[in-house]
């Protein structure tokens, strides 16, 4: 009823804003990435920055039923809307881009295992109707969406994504994370990152049980004790970001390990960056589905998978590749003993290569600038 009512919600909005008067260099963000690798708020502020000319609007949560009527006028004011989930205009001579927010390796759409065919045709009229810019840094990115989203080809456009210019600029040092998250000064550190997929929708609840209590990794053999000393041993501190929902329902979120701290958004909202911004600080990576490890490659830095549960995600969802342990440039460990077993040897040149393989199969615009390139394309290019 409630999906019902916001839906009549949105149409009706739509329609009220058609009625205002459009401007050529308004722009609209629609951010529904918070500052998790959100290309939207980067891009919005590349164009604060860089274009004075045109005035840009960032929304968000996108979407929601909370905004007011001159969010609205500003909606239909547009010419540009750039969205990072759905696509949306409110009238046809708008123009919407659409950046999405990853390289997908899970299934979604209509490859994927727990979505409904009612959903999916209504998400397949969207992408035909309102996308007119689908960026794309890769055939292997455009099979990938078009399998999920039955995207048409002469969409994409290969300009790449705002949130890869942000990778190797950190706005924080090093030496300020690690003060700012741990307390500490070590010019020997390695800083890791721990930044799983949502693993809400496994319908598991014996997982998120697991997470409730601290066990963030969902490890069988979990012991928070053992891992801090063995990072400590090793001159490591890991950073864990968890999903938002995870984050919400964690009980023991202020650490009280000295190599271990949780970053939530809070810490990113109050230093108005997103945690791109950050990710150059980091020397490796430990996720397991999140598409996060695609961007990471462009750093070229180990990258730990984490599988304990990669059977249960295969059935539930699905992914779109595999097999899995042929598709992962990095250390695929199970358990809490396989991971501290591989903390001391996190690369070797056979890693490094894969990850420059993975790296060239999924980015083939390789720009010194996404953002530049995307804005030329979407105000003179189009």
């Amino acid at each position: 009823m409630k999906s019902f009512l916001f839906r009549c919600y949105m149409t009706l909005m739509k329609f009220l804003a058609r009625f205002t008067t459009m401007e050529d260099n308004e722009i609209v963000i629609l951010n529904g990435s918070g500052r998790s690798g959100s290309n939207g708020y980067l891009f919005y502020k590349y164009l604060q920055l860089n274009h004075p000319e045109y005035n840009v609007t960032l929304i968000e949560p996108w979407p929601s039923s909370h905004f007011g009527w001159k969010v609205w006028q500003k909606i239909g004011a547009a010419r540009y809307i750039i969205t990072t989930h759905q696509p949306f205009k409110v009238r046809k001579h708008q123009i919407n881009v659409q950046f999405w927010h990853g390289v997908p390796l899970k299934r979604m759409g209509i490859m994927a295992n727990n979505t409904k065919r009612r959903d999916n045709r209504r998400n397949e009229k969207l992408w035909h109707k309102y996308a007119d810019i689908v960026c794309s840094s890769s055939d292997l990115y455009e099979t990938l969406m078009s399998a999920c989203m039955a995207i048409e080809t002469k969409k994409y456009h290969k300009v790449g994504f705002p949130r890869l210019d942000a990778l190797k600029n950190p706005v924080i040092s090093k030496e300020q994370l690690l003060k700012d998250l741990f307390k500490v000064e070590d010019k020997d550190a390695q800083i890791g990152i721990y930044m799983p997929t949502f693993r809400y929708e496994l319908n598991d609840p014996k997982i998120m049980e697991r997470i409730k209590s601290g066990n963030f990794f969902a490890f069988d053999d979990f012991d928070i004790e053992k891992l801090n000393s063995a990072l400590k041993e090793r001159q490591q501190y890991l950073i864990v970001k968890l999903h938002p929902y995870e984050m919400r329902m964690f009980s023991n979120f202020k650490s009280k390990y000295s190599n271990i701290a949780f970053l939530n958004n809070d810490y990113l909202f109050d230093r108005d960056c997103d945690l791109y911004e950050l990710l150059g600080d980091t020397d490796f990576l430990i996720t397991d589905f999140s598409s996060i490890y695609f961007d990471y490659l462009h750093l070229n830095k180990p990258i730990v998978f984490v599988t304990n549960y990669l059977k249960q995600y295969e059935k539930t969802r699905g992914l779109l590749m595999g097999p899995y342990e042929d598709i992962i440039p990095g250390i695929n460990v199970n358990s809490q003993r396989d991971l501290i077993s591989n903390l001391d040897h996190l690369d070797n040149r056979q890693l490094r290569n894969l990850r420059l393989y993975w790296l060239n199969l999924t980015d083939q615009v390789n720009s010194d600038s996404y953002c530049d390139k995307i804005f030329d394309f979407m105000t003179k290019g189009y």
